[in-house]
């Protein structure tokens, strides 16, 4: 697996110890963070991180691919380091947000779209975890 700074190399974005202290967090969680949460993590690794870097940096690693913003609900953007297809599924009780495999969803009726260009599909889910039935329940994530 590459580095942090090899992984900024890669797409053309300077190494800065603000960056890499950010995408150390950023590009490495499971979660889907807000920019706040972003912040967070890093001022643990460089304190001196300003909220106006960490926005800065957000945007630059969405402009170069490495992550993808998403508003899943009105006024509240998180950032997803997983930017290959998939979709989202947010528990209403925790607030966590599972991915969900982009092939668990059979997306039909696209035809009626012809007169549109589609650059992107996301279906977003949205309930609570049902209490477990048994030890081999399949899980999420």
């Amino acid at each position: 697996m590459a580095t942090v700074s090899e992984q900024l190399r890669f797409h053309g974005i300077h190494p800065s110890r603000q960056r890499v202290a950010i995408g150390e967090y950023v590009l490495q969680t499971e979660e889907h963070p807000s920019a706040e949460r972003v912040l967070e993590e890093a001022r643990k690794q460089l304190p001196s991180v300003s909220q106006a870097t960490v926005y800065n940096t957000l945007n630059l690693f969405v402009e170069k691919g490495l992550l993808k913003a998403l508003q899943l609900e009105p006024g509240h953007t998180v950032f997803d380091p997983h930017v290959g297809p998939h979709h989202h599924f947010i528990d209403d009780d925790s607030g966590h947000i599972h991915d969900i495999p982009w092939t668990a969803v059979n997306v039909q009726g696209t035809e009626d779209l012809a007169d549109f260009e589609i650059d992107e599909v996301q279906i977003i889910f949205r309930g609570r975890r049902k209490a477990p039935t048994s030890a081999t329940e399949k899980r999420l994530d």
